[in-house]
């Protein structure tokens, strides 16, 4: 049976969050002064020293804002244009948008800047020949897109792209249809309005819930939003910040990792990758985080005697593949 594959371009939230040589430079001596202090001195010592080391202090989480690939069979969907979206248009352009026969899928959760910055940077979109569409709930779709285009913002207007383009607007909690993957929006909990998406193919289901504060926590209160939460494989889910952070930042639109856990438990979601992690948070401070959740996942199913369901969770990182 074919697989559903999901790939995090990127996993930041807000603004990139590019990593500065010094800090790389104090890692990479912090790495070979614990190489040393553990006994290992030879090269065929150094996968060995690497598998031991946790993800903050190899590479971290990444810095690209926000940009997920959802694929099926010979059907490909992309959700959101951030900087992300720079690496996964190489991937396009090896394929037929390098010969200008090419098609894409890109939908929107919502319009905020971070969403959009690497769309510009699309390069399918400069090749005549190719068929792009743009997918959102939101009717201001088609003036968006041309405004990220326009001067000063962008040196090309869009009717100079080359590719010929297509906006599309989805209908809020109805299905469409792309290939072997049925698509169904769901509100999210955001200041300015935002929409999740609820992805199922070949028998699995992925939900996308980015850029939300989930201040509708029970069900009754989710209403007809809870079935995004519901029969779920694998969701994504925004954690841009700490418990204690989210009560500094109420209304800013962004949710902690124990939120999103506590979601799943009670809805019975196999696995949870949280992203959107602040751009000002280190790989030190998103590890932190990650591990005050654990704390908190671990207390929650001690305490709950078998009730809640267990969950399979960790914080996402640029370049993640999952395979359901």
């Amino acid at each position: 049976m074919d697989k559903v594959k999901i790939k995090i371009w990127g996993a930041r939230g807000s603004l990139p969050a590019p990593v500065y040589p010094d800090v790389v430079e104090a890692g990479a001596r912090s790495l070979f002064d614990e190489f040393f202090a553990r006994g290992y001195s030879r090269s065929e010592d150094v996968a060995r020293f690497f598998s031991e080391m946790p993800r903050h202090r190899l590479g971290g989480y990444g810095g690209n804002t926000p940009c997920a690939e959802v694929r099926y069979q010979d059907t490909r969907l992309m959700v959101d244009a951030g900087s992300g979206l720079r690496a996964l248009s190489d991937e396009y352009m090896a394929g037929p948008c390098g010969q200008g026969q090419g098609e894409a899928h890109l939908l929107f959760t919502h319009f905020h800047w971070d969403h959009l910055i690497g769309l510009p940077f699309f390069t399918p979109l400069f090749i005549p020949g190719n068929q792009i569409h743009f997918y959102a709930v939101q009717p201001e779709l088609p003036e968006v897109i041309e405004a990220v285009f326009k001067k000063p913002f962008f040196p090309v207007p869009l009717k100079q792209v080359g590719a010929t383009l297509h906006c599309h607007r989805l209908e809020p909690r109805k299905a469409a249809r792309f290939g072997g993957i049925q698509v169904t929006p769901y509100q999210l909990d955001h200041p300015d309005p935002c929409w999740g998406y609820k992805f199922e193919a070949g028998g699995k289901v992925y939900s996308h819930c980015v850029d939300t504060e989930c201040t509708r926590l029970t069900r009754q209160a989710l209403g007809p939003d809870l079935p995004l939460y519901q029969g779920v494989d694998l969701m994504a889910f925004d954690a841009q910040y700490t418990l204690i952070e989210t009560i500094a930042k109420m209304n800013w639109g962004h949710a902690a990792a124990s939120i999103g856990l506590d979601l799943a438990m009670r809805e019975g979601i196999k696995r949870v990758l949280f992203m959107h992690h602040d751009p000002a948070s280190s790989a030190e401070k998103i590890a932190a985080a990650e591990a005050q959740a654990r704390r908190y996942y671990e207390s929650q199913i001690r305490a709950s005697t078998g009730q809640l369901h267990k969950v399979e969770w960790s914080f996402a990182y640029d370049g993640q593949e999952i395979e359901l």
